[in-house]
């Protein structure tokens, strides 16, 4: 098959796609269009809910194997748009639609690369594809879902709208309830246990703050505070104040380090939601990101979240599209920049495979 067949296909899938609700957990039909498009290339794969993973043909165990990977579902749109959400409109180069730039033209990109390669039998690495469902909500039924069944994955290729440059860092995030105590009692009496000044205080701490460690791609450690809720009555000291903490952590430390630290330092009671969603990273002399250099791709650390936060392995973020019209209003991705990822996708994994 020639690279422009394939973008055809690309496109078609894409426009598909748009035209198929998707919000995270409501994936089925999504998943079925990506599964018939699959099987027009021959393509074995298997289902767990509703992701898709696919093994290229000569799969062998005994050699290293790269993630390919990109979600299914979308958010649902916003009061902003102009435009029907899920009607696929071409104009001035761009392709309108839900989910055209985040991340159906990453997906589409990424599936067209592994179809690209699938019956290679000369491969120096295994490729999986795997396109997953709940990215948007970080729900149980994922990526993180399959991770268990797959073999041991050596490096993964995330795709996310970055313009095809390579983010090799992504801040992880941690968010965290704090509830202080007080004594409850009348306003117009002296109380020095007031709840919500002690919150107060610790949100002051927080606010003032700074660990010590700065990546040279993710800078520093950023905490805001961003909710806090107390009282009922407008006489009534509150006997206790919650609020919540917002922390996007860099790759040198684990969310967990930055809860310990913060719980020393805090009289509230701290709870963490989850420890799961850590910053991830690939070093700048893999071989993956070494090639990608050679064809002009650029390095850069990325401030949002993606389901590399699961993954234990070196990865990297990587699709065509621009992060800034991701959850936009009549969101958009040009018809070029998919032929383009396409393109860039091939020759970087030419290099190394």
């Amino acid at each position: 098959m020639k690279r422009k067949e394939l973008v055809i296909r690309a496109l078609e899938l894409l426009k598909e796609l748009i035209q198929t609700p998707s919000f995270s957990g409501e994936e089925q039909k999504a998943s079925l269009l990506v599964q018939d498009w699959l099987k027009t290339f021959g393509v074995k794969f298997s289902t767990s809910g509703n992701n898709i993973v696919a093994y290229n043909q000569n799969f062998d165990e005994k050699k290293q194997t790269v993630l390919l990977n990109s979600h299914l579902d979308t958010v649902k749109p916003n009061k902003g748009y102009t435009r029907n959400p899920f009607l696929p409109e071409t104009a001035d180069g761009k392709l309108f639609g839900l989910g055209s730039n985040d991340a159906g033209g990453p997906l589409v990109s990424l599936l067209s690369t592994f179809v690209w390669f699938y019956s290679r039998n000369d491969l120096k690495y295994n490729l999986i594809m795997a396109a997953t469902a709940e990215e948007e909500s970080s729900g149980p039924h994922g990526l993180n879902s399959l991770l268990e069944e797959l073999p041991a994955i050596d490096f993964a290729v995330i795709g996310e709208p970055t313009g095809m440059q390579m983010a090799i860092a992504e801040k992880g995030l941690l968010v965290i309830d704090g509830y202080a105590a007080g004594k409850a009692g009348h306003a117009a009496h002296e109380n020095t246990d007031n709840a919500i000044y002690h919150a107060l205080d610790d949100i002051n701490l927080i606010r003032n703050f700074q660990f010590s460690k700065i990546s040279p791609m993710l800078g520093r450690v950023k905490m805001t505070v961003t909710q806090i809720e107390a009282g009922e009555q407008h006489n009534v000291v509150p006997a206790t104040c919650h609020f919540v903490v917002y922390v996007r952590v860099n790759d040198k430390y684990t969310n967990r380090e930055i809860f310990e630290a913060l719980d020393t330092m805090t009289k509230s009671r701290l709870i963490p939601r989850s420890f799961n969603l850590n910053s991830s990273s690939i070093p700048e002399k893999h071989p993956f990101v070494q090639a990608g250099l050679k064809q002009g791709r650029q390095t850069y650390g990325s401030p949002t979240l993606s389901d590399q936060s699961v993954l234990s392995c070196p990865s990297l973020k990587m699709g065509p599209g621009d992060s800034t019209r991701s959850h936009s209003a009549d969101e958009f991705i040009f018809l070029n920049e998919i032929s383009e990822g396409i393109e860039i996708f091939i020759k970087i994994f030419k290099e190394i495979l």
